[in-house]
C-alpha cells in the first residue's frame, strides 16, 4: 500500500505503485528543468499546480469516487506547461510578429523582434536543439533582406527614416547570425516541406543512476592530487563548455573579445590571459598579427576601466614590447599589412590565404597605437612627482618609445613610397610630427645620444630615406629635414606644429636672427588664435625660447619686448602649461579643470620660470631705469612705463620702512636697480652678479660679463639724463675714467643717443666733449598737445590691434598697401612709432640697442627697415 493512501482508499495495490512511479518519474522532470530554469518560473509553477483546489501531494493526481464526469472534465482543463514550453511558445509569437511584420515590410518591427528572437533563442538552445521554426525564420529573412536589396537597386526607390534604421541593421546581423547555423540553414534550403515535417531531435543528458529520495548523505571524498598535477582538466568557459585554444578556433576567441569590448563587468585581465595563449598556438603571421592587434588594443582598455588616469607601468612595458614584436612580424612579412580601413575578415571558420605576389591588407592602425604609447607615457610622467628616482626611471623608458616612433616610420615610409596612398602619407606625417616632439625642445648633445642608441636597437637593415642612418650626427640637419618635409607634405596644424619646433630648436641653440626670421615669415603671430589650444601652448613656448635667446645674445630691448607678452601678464604657468593657478572666485568647471590638467606638460619640458622671470626683470631694468631719469628730468613730459610689473615691484619696495638684505631672485633685481638709479653702477653689477639663478645658464661667466657690460652701459645713460639740465658742456675723459669705458665706446653711446633725439648736445670731436643745449621749456599749452597726441596714438594703435584680431591680418595688409607714410611714417628716424616701444612728444623713438628697428607685438609683427 501506497504510503499516499488513507484509508478507505478504492484503488488497488498496482495503481497506487503506478502512481507512486508518475509522482517520482514527474519530481525527477522538474528537479532536472529546474537546474537550466530561473527560479521565477519554478515559483509560478508550483503556486498554479499546488494552490488549485488546496490540493497538494498525490491528491491532484486522484480522482474522488463522488465526483461526476463533467468535474473531471473541468479539472483537466488546467494545463501545466514547464519553463521550456513556455519559451518555445513565447519563440513561435515572436516568429508570428516577424511573419506579419515581412508581408508589410514593416522593418522597424522585424529588426526589434528579430534581436529579441536571438535573446530568445539563447536559452531555448540550453534544454535542447536549436529549434526548426527559428531556422525556418532567418533563412527566410535573409532571402528576403537579399530581395529588398535587389528592388533597392533596381528602382532606386527610399524607405523611410524608422524603416531604413531597422533594414540596416537587420542586413547587417542577418549575415553574421546565419554563420552559426549554416549546415541547417542549407538543408532547409534544399526541402523546405520536408525539413519543417521532420520531428525535432530531442537529445536529453543521461540521468545519474542514484536515488533521490535517501535518509543518509554520504560524503564522499575527493582524490587528492599531487603538485602539478592537471592531466584531465581543461578551462571551462559560460555555459560550461570546454574551451579549446587551438589554431583554428583563434579568430572565433578573437571574436567573442572584440565583441565584449565597452561591455560593463568584462573581465578584461582574463581576455588578456586567453590572448596569451592564442600566441602560443599561434602558427601563421595572420593569426598572429590578429591576436597582437587585439591584445595591444585590450591593454589599453584596462585605463580606461580603472580609477586612475594613466596606464599601469608594467602594463605599458607589456604593450611596448608586444608593439615591437608586431612590428618585426610585419617587417618579416611584407605581404601582410595593417592598414587603415581595410575589410575585416567576417568568416570565422576559415582563415585567409595570401596568394603569391598580392598583399593581404589587415584592418589596424600601427600609428595610433604608438601614438597611444606616447600618450600615455606623457600622461604617467604628469602624474609622478619629478623630485622622486621614480621619475627618472620612467624617464627612462622613452628611449624604447623614441626606438618604436623610428621603426614605425620606416615601416609606415615603406608602404607610403610602394602605393602613394594619401592616408598612409597623414600617417606619415603624425609618426614624423610624433619623432619630432620628442627632440626639439632637447640640447642636440642630449638628442645625438638618443639617435645612436636608437639607430643601435634597431636591426641594421632597416633604414630610412627622410632621416638615413649615416646622418644622425647632425642633429640641427635632423630637425631641419623633419620640418622641410612636413613643410612639404602636410598642411594645417602639423604644419604650424612643425614650424614651431623648429624655431624653438633653433632659439634654444642660440640662433637668435634665424628663429626671429621664421616666426615672422610664418605670419603665426596673426592666426595663432585660430589653432587648438595645444599649439597656442607651444607657440608661448616658442616665444619665451626667443625672447632668452635674445638676452643671452646681449639683445635687452629685444629680449624685454618678446617676453612682455607672457611675463608681464602674471599668468606664466598657465600660458606655458606648467601649472594651474586657481583663484578665490574661479568660475572653472571640474570638466575645464580636468581638462587644464591633461594639458600640462611634464616637469622635464618645462623652462624654469624663475630664471624666465629674473630676465625679464633685469631686461626691463636696463629700460626702465634710464627712462626714469629721463621723464623726472622734463617734469612737462607724462610718465611713462614699459613694464608695469617691474614698476610695481620697484613701488612696492620703495615703500617698504625698512629694506633687509636680498632674499630671492627678485629682491636681487629690484635691488640693483636702486643701485643704479642712484649712479652706483659697480654695486649694481655685483648686486646682479651675485644671483645664484645665472649658474643655470650656459655659459654663466659670459652672462655675468654681458651684463657688467650692460650697467655700464646703461649707467652713463642714466648719468646723461639726470645731470644733462646741470651741464654745458662735459669731458668724454671724465666719464671714460668713471664708466670705465673706452672713450670710442662712450662716443658710440652718445652718438646714439643724439640720433634717436634722446640727448638734446653735440659733440665736440676737437676738445673730446658734449656740448649740452639748453631747450626751450613747452608752454602749457604745448604740453597738453603733446598729452593729446599720446592719447591719440594710444587709441589708435588700440583700435587697429583690435580689427587685426577680427579681421585675422586683414588691417596688416592694409597697412602694406598704404606705404610707411600712412601713420606718419615707419621708417628710421621718421615721426611714426614702433608699436609696444616707448615712445617721446616731437617724434622721438624708443632706443633700439645697435639700431636694430625691431617692435611691435610680441616679437614686432615685421622687421622696421
Amino acid at each position: 500500500m501506497s504510503r499516499f493512501f488513507y484509508g478507505g482508499g478504492s484503488d488497488s495495490d498496482s495503481e497506487s505503485s503506478s502512481s507512486d512511479e508518475e509522482l517520482y518519474s514527474d519530481r525527477e522532470e522538474a528537479e532536472e528543468q529546474s537546474e537550466e530554469e530561473s527560479s521565477e518560473d519554478d515559483d509560478s509553477e508550483a503556486e498554479s499546480s499546488d494552490e488549485e483546489d488546496g490540493k497538494t501531494g498525490a491528491n491532484r493526481f486522484m480522482k474522488n469516487a463522488s465526483e461526476s464526469e463533467e468535474s473531471e472534465d473541468e479539472e483537466r482543463v488546467t494545463v501545466v506547461k514547464s519553463a521550456k514550453d513556455k519559451r518555445l511558445d513565447e519563440l513561435e509569437s515572436t516568429v508570428k510578429l516577424i511573419e506579419n511584420a515581412e508581408k508589410i515590410n514593416d522593418w522597424a518591427v522585424i529588426s526589434t523582434e528579430f534581436d529579441k528572437l536571438n535573446r530568445q533563442i539563447v536559452k531555448v538552445a540550453q534544454a535542447g536543439p536549436t529549434p526548426r521554426i527559428y531556422v525556418k525564420t532567418v533563412a527566410d529573412l535573409e532571402e528576403l533582406v537579399n530581395e529588398t536589396v535587389a528592388k533597392q537597386k533596381s528602382s532606386n526607390k527610399k524607405m523611410n527614416a524608422s524603416n531604413a534604421k531597422g533594414f540596416n541593421a537587420v542586413k547587417q546581423r542577418i549575415k553574421k547570425n546565419n554563420k552559426d547555423y549554416a549546415a541547417q540553414i542549407e538543408k532547409y534550403k534544399q526541402n523546405k516541406d520536408g525539413y519543417m515535417d521532420a520531428k525535432e531531435e530531442v537529445v536529453r543528458p543521461a540521468a545519474a543512476a542514484a536515488p533521490r529520495l535517501t535518509t543518509k548523505i554520504e560524503r564522499v571524498e575527493a582524490p587528492v592530487l599531487e603538485a602539478g598535477a592537471d592531466d584531465g582538466f581543461a578551462t571551462v568557459g559560460r555555459g560550461g563548455k570546454t574551451l579549446q585554444y587551438t589554431p583554428e578556433s583563434i579568430l572565433k576567441h578573437l571574436r567573442v573579445i572584440v565583441e565584449s569590448r565597452g561591455k560593463k563587468n568584462t573581465d578584461r585581465l582574463e581576455q588578456i590571459r586567453t590572448m596569451e595563449k592564442l600566441l602560443e598556438v599561434s602558427q601563421t603571421p595572420y593569426q598572429r598579427i590578429r591576436v597582437y592587434l587585439t591584445l595591444i588594443s585590450t591593454r589599453f582598455d584596462l585605463t580606461s576601466s580603472s580609477t586612475s588616469n594613466y596606464m599601469a607601468v608594467d602594463q605599458w612595458k607589456l604593450a611596448e614590447q608586444e608593439f615591437a614584436t608586431l612590428l618585426s612580424v610585419l617587417e618579416n612579412n611584407r605581404d601582410h599589412v595593417v592598414t587603415e580601413g581595410a575589410e575585416e575578415w567576417e568568416d570565422d571558420e576559415k582563415q585567409p590565404t595570401v596568394v603569391p605576389g598580392e598583399v593581404l591588407h589587415i584592418s589596424g592602425s600601427i600609428v595610433s597605437y604608438v601614438e597611444r604609447l606616447d600618450d600615455e607615457l606623457t600622461r604617467s610622467l604628469q602624474h609622478i612627482d619629478p623630485h622622486t628616482a621614480e621619475y627618472i626611471d620612467r624617464l627612462s623608458d622613452e628611449k624604447q618609445l623614441y626606438t618604436n616612433l623610428v621603426r614605425t616610420q620606416t615601416y609606415v615610409e615603406g608602404l607610403t613610397q610602394a602605393e602613394k596612398s594619401d592616408p598612409r602619407q597623414d600617417s606619415l606625417n603624425r609618426v614624423v610630427m610624433r619623432r619630432l616632439e620628442h627632440i626639439y625642445f632637447k640640447p642636440s648633445q642630449v638628442v645625438t645620444i638618443l639617435e645612436e642608441a636608437t639607430w643601435k636597437a634597431l636591426p641594421s637593415e632597416l633604414d630610412t630615406k627622410i632621416t638615413p642612418r649615416a646622418n644622425t650626427g647632425d642633429v640641427t640637419n635632423l630637425v631641419q629635414v623633419l620640418c622641410n618635409y612636413l613643410f612639404k607634405h602636410s598642411d594645417g596644424i602639423i604644419r604650424a606644429r612643425a614650424m614651431l619646433s623648429q624655431i624653438y630648436f633653433l632659439a634654444l641653440h642660440d640662433q637668435y636672427y634665424r628663429s626671429r626670421d621664421l616666426m615672422l615669415m610664418s605670419h603665426l603671430t596673426e592666426n595663432i588664435s585660430n589653432f587648438d589650444v595645444s599649439t597656442q601652448i607651444l607657440f608661448n613656448r616658442t616665444l619665451v625660447q626667443i625672447g632668452l635667446c635674445a638676452f643671452r645674445a646681449g639683445l635687452v630691448y629685444e629680449a624685454q619686448i618678446t617676453l612682455s607678452e607672457v611675463c608681464g601678464s602674471g599668468r606664466q604657468k598657465e600660458l606655458l602649461a606648467q601649472g594651474i593657478i586657481l583663484q578665490r572666485y574661479s568660475t572653472v568647471s571640474p570638466e575645464q579643470e580636468r581638462l587644464e590638467r591633461q594639458r600640462q606638460l611634464p616637469f622635464h619640458m618645462h623652462i624654469n620660470l624663475e630664471l624666465l622671470e629674473c630676465i625679464y626683470l633685469t631686461s626691463s631694468m636696463f629700460l626702465e631705469v634710464p627712462l626714469m631719469a629721463q621723464t623726472s628730468s622734463s617734469p612737462e613730459m607724462k610718465r611713462r612705463i614699459i613694464s608695469k610689473t617691474f614698476r610695481r615691484m620697484l613701488d612696492y619696495n620703495e615703500r617698504q620702512v625698512f629694506t633687509g638684505p636680498a632674499e630671492n631672485t627678485r629682491d636681487g633685481v629690484i635691488m640693483s636697480a636702486k643701485f643704479l638709479a642712484a649712479g652706483d653702477w659697480k654695486k649694481a653689477a655685483e648686486m646682479l652678479n651675485s644671483i645664484k639663478i645665472w649658474d643655470l645658464m650656459p655659459q654663466p661667466d659670459k652672462i655675468k660679463e654681458m651684463l657688467s657690460q650692460q650697467i655700464q652701459e646703461e649707467g652713463l645713460r642714466t648719468y646723461l639724463f639726470t645731470y644733462a639740465p646741470f651741464y654745458d658742456s662735459l669731458s668724454l675723459t671724465s666719464l671714460a675714467t668713471m664708466f670705465e669705458l673706452p672713450e670710442k665706446k662712450i662716443q658710440a653711446i652718445i652718438s646714439r643717443m643724439i640720433s634717436h633725439e634722446e640727448l638734446a648736445a653735440a659733440l665736440d670731436q676737437v676738445n673730446d666733449a658734449i656740448v649740452f643745449r639748453k631747450g626751450v621749456e613747452l608752454s602749457r599749452l604745448q604740453s597738453q598737445i603733446v598729452t593729446l597726441a599720446d592719447k591719440s596714438m594710444n587709441l589708435l594703435e588700440s583700435n587697429e590691434k583690435t580689427l587685426e584680431q577680427r579681421t585675422q591680418g586683414m588691417a596688416n595688409a592694409f597697412q602694406r598697401d598704404q606705404g610707411a607714410g600712412a601713420r606718419g611714417g615707419r621708417g628710421r628716424g621718421g615721426g611714426g612709432q614702433a608699436r609696444g616701444g616707448p615712445r617721446f612728444p616731437g617724434g622721438q623713438q624708443g632706443r633700439r640697442p645697435g639700431g636694430q628697428q625691431f617692435g611691435g607685438g610680441a616679437l614686432g609683427g615685421a622687421i622696421k627697415a
